[in-house]
C-alpha cells in the first residue's frame, strides 16, 4: 500500500514538473537581443530583399536589431549549412530557399545538412512564381499552342536556363515530361548571358522571373505566355497560370525562414505568428508583390511537409529526366 502511495505520488509529481517546464518555456524572454538572419545569396536578386523585408517587421515588432548576414557559395549550400549548425536559441535565423532545400538534395549534390533532419521549419514567407516567356518572333501565343509548335517541329525550340540543375531548368523538364514534347535544353552560366539571348532571338524560351523579365515585358522584346505558379498571381493576373493547360502542373521556387533543430518550440511559433501578421499587413505585401514576390505563410508543420513533398516531387523529375548537374 505504500510503495504503491510513494509511486502515484512520484507519478503525480512528474506530471506537475513537466507542466511547470512547459509554462516557463512558453514564457521564454525572446529576443533580447539582436537577430542574425543569414541570406544564402550574395546582395541583389530577391532573396536578399525578401530577408531585409522580413527583418525590418521583426525588427519594429520585437524591439530588437535584426541583422542580414549574406553567406553565397555553392549554389546556397554553405549559407544552409550555417543555418543548421548554428546554436539553436532563435538568435540565428535562415531565409531557407527551395534550391538549397530541395533541388541540390534531390540532385544528391553532397550538403553539409540534412534537409529534413537539421532545420526547424518556421514559416513560408514568399513564392517566387516562374514566367515563361518567349521571343517575340515565336508564333505561339500561349502554352497550348508552344507545345503544338514544340510537336510538330522537334528540336527548333531552344530553352535557355540559368544552368543546368537549376530550378528554371527543371521547369523546362517537368514541361517535357508531362507533355512529350521535345524542347532543346541550353544551360548558360547564370541568368544574364541567357537573357541577352532570349532578347537577341538566339533562344526561344525561357523560365524567369519576374522582376528579371518586367522591363523586356514592358519594352515589348518578349512575351510571357504563362506562369508557374498553380494559379495566377496577383502582379500579373492577365497571365494564365501553366497549370491552367496542364493540370498539375507547378514550377514556382519559395523562401521561408528556418531554425537550426533543437530551436524552442515557443521562439519557432512567436516568429512564425509575426511573419503571418506581416503578409496579412496590406502595406507590407504590396511591398513584396511590387520586388515579383507572391506573400505566402504556413505554420511550421505545413513549411516542413512542404520540404519533404517537393524533395520527393523534384528528385523524381530528376530521375525520370536523367539530367546529370555535371
Amino acid at each position: 500500500m505504500f510503495a504503491h502511495s510513494r509511486w502515484t505520488i512520484a507519478a503525480v509529481a512528474l506530471v506537475l514538473f513537466g507542466a511547470v517546464a512547459a509554462t516557463c518555456a512558453a514564457e521564454i524572454p525572446y529576443p533580447t537581443k539582436p537577430i542574425r538572419i543569414i541570406v544564402p545569396y550574395p546582395p541583389g536578386g530577391s532573396t536578399d530583399p525578401t530577408a531585409r523585408a522580413f527583418g525590418a517587421w521583426l525588427s519594429d515588432k520585437f524591439g530588437v536589431p535584426v541583422v542580414i548576414d549574406n553567406r553565397p557559395g555553392a549554389g546556397s549550400t554553405i549559407g544552409h549549412g550555417l543555418g543548421a549548425k548554428a546554436t539553436p536559441d532563435g538568435y540565428t535565423l535562415l531565409l531557407g530557399t527551395s534550391g538549397g532545400l530541395v533541388v541540390s538534395p534531390a540532385f544528391g549534390t553532397k550538403v553539409p545538412y540534412d534537409p529534413i533532419k537539421d532545420f526547424a521549419p518556421v514559416g513560408l514567407g514568399v513564392y517566387v512564381p516562374f514566367l515563361l516567356v518567349v521571343h517575340t518572333a515565336v508564333p505561339a501565343k500561349n502554352v497550348r499552342e508552344l507545345i503544338d509548335l514544340a510537336k510538330a517541329q522537334p528540336g527548333t525550340i531552344n530553352f535557355g536556363s540559368p544552368g543546368t540543375g537549376t530550378p528554371n531548368h527543371l521547369g523546362i523538364e517537368l514541361l517535357k515530361a508531362m507533355t512529350g514534347a521535345q524542347f532543346v535544353h541550353v544551360p548558360y552560366k547564370g541568368g544574364g548571358p541567357a537573357t541577352v539571348d532570349l532578347v537577341a532571338g538566339r533562344i526561344q524560351a525561357i523560365f524567369g522571373s519576374i522582376p528579371q523579365w518586367q522591363p523586356h515585358l514592358s519594352a515589348g522584346r518578349v512575351r510571357a505566355i504563362g506562369i508557374g505558379h498553380p494559379s495566377r498571381v496577383r502582379s500579373m493576373p492577365d497571365v494564365p497560370a501553366i497549370a491552367e493547360t496542364l493540370p498539375g502542373f507547378n514550377n514556382t521556387t519559395w523562401y521561408g525562414l528556418l531554425a537550426p533543430a533543437g530551436t524552442p518550440v515557443p521562439i519557432i511559433d512567436k516568429v512564425n505568428a509575426e511573419m503571418k501578421r506581416a503578409n496579412a499587413n496590406a502595406e507590407f505585401s504590396k511591398h513584396l508583390q511590387s520586388i515579383g514576390m507572391e506573400p505566402a505563410s504556413s505554420t511550421p508543420k505545413e513549411m516542413g511537409d512542404m520540404i519533404r513533398t517537393e524533395l520527393a516531387r523534384w528528385t523524381r523529375v530528376i530521375r525520370d529526366a536523367g539530367i546529370q548537374t555535371n
